[in-house]
């Protein structure tokens, strides 16, 4: 695996979906790649509903059950993505330095970025906004895709020394206590 293919599918997705309504076309890991930017796609325009003042408590409501069950399925996503590469990969358990950040959060990381250049390019492009906004855009735009190379950089220098056996890195799966009735006191309360 190698960070090239992860992050222009990303963008591609990012531009297609912006056009037409998503729909997933590929198997194995590229799926799980695919899915985790789709649940990061719907989670960007959700959250931009979620922060109008005018839509009214109810819509704002639904906004973040819908925020809370993308984000269950993006960590969840993560997680099956560092799966199938323990699968692929077998990293070492033990006799080397671990890495803080697993792969799929990696690029997760990714993900988001791709979004981010998605929208700071549209705001660069706006012909009805002032000069020096597009100006403050643009250096912001030239960081995003600087921020992509580095940790596509990043990514493929993991898996190198994950495969060389020099490096690992633990999946620990995240128990997320918000969405659980047993661990969410509110949600426990209102059973």
């Amino acid at each position: 695996m190698e960070a090239a293919p992860v992050t222009a599918l990303q963008k591609l997705r990012t531009i297609q979906w912006h056009e037409q309504d998503p729909s997933g076309e590929l198997s194995g890991f590229e799926a799980l790649v695919e899915e985790n930017h789709l649940q990061n796609f719907l989670l960007w325009h959700e959250e931009d509903i979620a922060r109008c003042d005018d839509l009214g408590a109810e819509r704002v409501r639904a906004a973040k059950r819908v925020i809370d069950r993308c984000n269950q399925r993006r960590n969840d996503l993560i997680e099956r993505m560092d799966q199938s590469i323990v699968e692929s990969m077998q990293p070492r358990t033990e006799g080397c330095t671990f890495h803080s950040e697993t792969p799929g959060m990696m690029i997760d990381r990714l993900s988001i970025l791709a979004l981010k250049q998605f929208h700071m390019k549209e705001e660069v492009e706006r012909t009805d906004a002032h000069e020096d906004h597009i100006l403050r855009c643009q250096n912001k735009l030239t960081v995003i895709e600087q921020q992509i190379g580095d940790l596509s950089e990043a990514l493929d220098g993991l898996l190198q020394e994950v495969q060389a056996g020099t490096r690992s890195f633990r999946v620990y799966y995240q128990f997320k206590m918000y969405n659980d009735k047993e661990l969410n006191p509110q949600l426990r309360r209102a059973a």
